[in-house]
């Protein structure tokens, strides 16, 4: 008899242990299903949480290596779009900063946060480009009129003002407005490119200036810096931010960097930026880490379970294994008649697992994920900066640990099955039980049929 119909006798008769093995196999199959599952719909939520943030290198003070020195370094304008011309980059913007100084006609808000810098005194931040400002990025900040400032503006005397500055003074964008440099002598006509809006109350002091949010005002480098550094001195910026055309390319970045900048690096880090996918994507990776454990654990207990199963049915056949090989059966058909019986049992296990196992997993992995973003959301919520003037550190307060603004922890993922997922499944079940089978067959028939029929062994 042909071995392809025995096994399908085989599996007939023995319904019960045919069964026993359907519900092993399938429940094997559900787990790694579901675990490859969720690495995948956690692995593409965390490739899309890279994008949306962007690949991104600041560079900025390095705290460390001030130590006490109380003054922010300063880098030339040139290092800067020396190091902005390589080949990684696709955009990239400098900032500067200075008091500037609003008289006349022209007043700061007053209503919430009292200003620290002095009768008229405000934060004057000159950008290259303003588009690429993290605030803007984010959408927390919104252009209400206007365009936004750009390289092609560096040297000219234009301005963005925060919609309740403008409104108190009746200034719209192409208005024109005195401004007054830190040494309350140099004074430079600026038009108002653009209004935005911060949605931030005035009552909630700026965290970087501690001033009120309303009298924020961002303008070009070159005017900026002739307010600061009247005449021919050279632009000194604070600070840059770099949009890499891939993410994969910001080592390689950094390296080249370092290598233009070289000393005038001195006091400033270059940063990947991953800590907003970091604090983006760590529920991501624990319901990614607790799938990965439990389709272990529950693969490797129902393998075993399933080798069990094999090994207690390939020994109760011997008599019919040497009744077989007495009629001049060949053994590699009787081990392959096993196979067959398996790889049938394993592939419906695996095609009604894919039936419903999606749905499952996304409304486990949703659940988990939930759970996972709102214990990581009350952690982001429950931090407080150090107070006004201190660092922290001797109230037990990490600065580095202040959580990332509009990088929200991840709390949705989409289950979908792939081919490829299905194979890899596939393929894993019918491996386990190839294994499962061909070690205790392989162990029968090294017996003669002489020895199996006349001892039962």
């Amino acid at each position: 008899m042909n071995f392809v119909k025995r096994a399908g006798l085989s599996l007939w008769a023995r319904k019960g242990r045919t069964l026993i093995t359907f519900a092993t196999f399938l429940v094997i199959s559900v787990m790694v299903l579901a675990g490859v599952l969720i690495n995948a719909a956690t692995a593409r939520a965390e490739l899309e949480a890279e994008r949306s943030v962007g690949a991104e290198v600041n560079l900025g003070m390095d705290t460390q290596a001030q130590g006490s020195v109380g003054q922010a370094p300063t880098i030339a304008s040139s290092v800067v779009e020396e190091m902005g011309r390589l080949p990684q980059v696709q955009k990239y913007s400098y900032s500067m900063w200075d008091r500037v100084l609003l008289k006349g006609d022209v007043g700061l808000v007053t209503d919430g946060v009292d200003g620290s810098m002095g009768p008229g005194g405000t934060p004057g931040v000159g950008v290259l480009d303003s588009s690429l400002l993290a605030d803007f990025r984010s959408g927390e900040f919104e252009l209400l009129s206007g365009k936004h400032l750009t390289a092609a503006d560096r040297d000219r005397k234009r301005i963005l003002i925060e919609e309740r500055l403008a409104k108190k003074n009746g200034l719209k964008t192409g208005d024109e407005i005195t401004l007054t440099g830190n040494d309350e002598k140099t004074t430079g006509e600026f038009t108002v490119a653009g209004v935005f809006r911060d949605p931030r109350p005035s009552t909630e002091p700026e965290p970087e200036y501690y001033v009120n949010p309303a009298n924020m005002i961002y303008g070009t480098v070159g005017g900026f810096a002739a307010l600061s550094t009247p005449g021919s001195g050279a632009t000194e910026v604070t600070r840059a931010t770099f949009l890499l055309t891939d993410a994969d390319d910001q080592e390689a970045f950094r390296d080249r960097a370092e290598d233009i900048a070289g000393s005038a690096l001195n006091g400033f880090k270059l940063d990947v930026n991953d800590k907003a996918v970091q604090q983006m994507t760590g529920p991501l990776k624990s319901i990614s880490s607790t799938a990965t454990l439990a389709m272990w654990l529950i693969g490797i207990a129902g393998a075993a379970v399933l080798a069990l199963l094999v090994n207690l049915a390939v020994k109760q056949r011997r008599k019919e294994y040497g009744v077989l090989l007495s009629m001049g059966e060949r053994k590699w058909k009787l081990i392959g008649q096993q196979a067959l019986e398996i790889t049938v049992v394993a592939a419906l296990a695996v095609a009604l697992g894919a039936l419903f196992t999606p749905r499952l997993t996304q409304s486990a992995g949703q659940s988990l994920l939930g759970r996972e973003a709102t214990s990581a959301q009350r952690k982001i919520d429950a931090w407080e900066p150090p107070p006004l003037g201190s660092t922290g550190l001797s109230d037990g307060i990490d600065p580095d640990d202040q959580p990332v603004q509009n990088a929200d922890p991840i709390d949705k993922i989409t289950v979908t099955l792939e081919p490829a997922d299905l194979a890899t499944v596939g393929g894993t079940g019918l491996g386990i039980g190839l294994l499962a089978t061909a070690i205790p067959a392989a162990a029968v028939l090294r017996l003669s049929p002489r020895s199996i029929l006349t001892n039962g062994r």
